[in-house]
C-alpha cells in the first residue's frame, strides 16, 4: 500500500513536471492541487473548531453544575454538541489526509526524482538538505537550504499566530507559545530533509496563510454565529417549559 501511494504521487509529480519544465514549480503545482481538493474538508475543521469555541461559555456551565454526575455531564455535552453540530472527527481529519503525500515526498525526493532537480536553479537540488549541504560544500552553497528552513518555522508559528486571533487571551498566550515551541521543532525537523519536502511544506503553509485572510473567517463568523443561534433557541425552549404553568382542573358539579 504504502509503495502504491509512492508510485502514485511520483507519477503525478512526474506528469506535472513534464508539463511545467521544473520540478520545484512541479512541487508547488502539487500542493496546490492538494490544497484546493481538501478546502471543503479544511472548511468543515474551521466550522467545528469555530462552533467550539461559541461554546465555550456553555460547557463551563455545564461542566460546574455537574461537577458531582459525570454522567449526567456526558449526556449534556454530548446534547450540546449535537445541538451546535460539532464534530471533533473534522478537527484533525485534513491533517491526516495530508500526512501520506508529506511523508511519501522523502522518497519520492531522495529516491526518484533526479539528483539535479531543482526549484528553477534557487535550490540547487532538491533532494539535498540544510544539513547535509553543510557538511559536502559548506555555509556558502547551504544559505539557501538555510533559508528556505528558517522559513519552514517562521510559517509554522505563523499559521498558529493568525488562529490564535480567535480565541481569549489566555488561549492566546498559550497558543503562542505552543507555536514558539513548534517553529524551532519544525525548523529542526526541516535541517535534515531534502528540501523539496520543505518546500512543498512552505507552499502548503503560504496557502494556509492567505485561506486564513480570505475565506477562513467568513467561514469561522458564519458558524459562530449559527453555534450562538442554536444555544439560544435551545434555552429559550428550556425557559419556556420550567415556567409554563399546569391549570387547575375544572371540578365537577355535583
Amino acid at each position: 500500500m504504502w509503495d502504491w501511494i509512492i508510485d502514485f504521487l511520483a507519477g503525478v509529480l512526474a506528469g506535472i513536471e513534464g508539463f511545467c519544465g521544473d520540478w520545484g514549480l512541479a512541487i508547488i503545482i502539487l500542493t496546490v492541487i492538494i490544497r484546493v481538493l481538501i478546502m471543503p474538508l479544511m472548511n468543515k475543521q474551521v466550522e467545528s473548531s469555530a462552533r467550539m469555541q461559541a461554546a465555550q461559555p456553555k460547557i463551563m456551565e455545564l461542566q460546574a453544575k455537574y461537577a458531582d454526575d459525570p454522567e449526567r455531564q456526558a449526556q449534556e455535552m454530548q446534547k450540546l454538541y449535537s445541538d451546535i453540530h460539532f464534530n471533533p472527527v473534522m478537527g484533525c481529519l485534513p491533517v491526516l489526509l495530508q500526512m501520506p503525500v508529506f511523508f511519501a515526498l522523502f522518497t519520492v525526493a531522495r529516491d526518484r526524482i533526479p539528483s539535479d532537480a531543482s526549484f528553477y536553479g534557487i535550490i540547487p537540488s532538491l533532494a539535498g538538505s540544510a544539513g547535509g549541504m553543510i557538511s559536502s560544500d559548506g555555509w556558502g552553497p547551504a544559505a539557501i537550504y538555510i533559508f528556505f528552513v528558517i522559513l519552514f518555522g517562521v510559517l509554522t508559528f505563523l499559521q498558529m499566530a493568525i488562529n490564535s486571533g480567535q480565541v481569549s487571551e489566555d488561549q492566546r498566550k498559550q497558543q503562542l507559545g505552543m507555536g514558539a515551541v513548534m517553529a524551532v521543532m519544525m525548523a529542526w525537523f526541516g535541517w535534515s530533509i531534502p528540501a523539496g519536502v520543505v518546500l512543498y511544506y512552505n507552499a502548503s503553509a503560504l496557502w494556509g496563510i492567505v485561506q486564513q485572510y480570505f475565506v477562513t473567517r467568513k467561514v469561522m463568523e458564519k458558524a459562530k454565529a449559527e453555534a450562538e443561534q442554536s444555544m439560544q433557541g435551545q434555552s429559550s425552549v428550556t425557559v419556556d417549559v420550567v415556567r409554563k404553568e399546569k391549570k387547575p382542573r375544572p371540578h365537577k358539579k355535583s
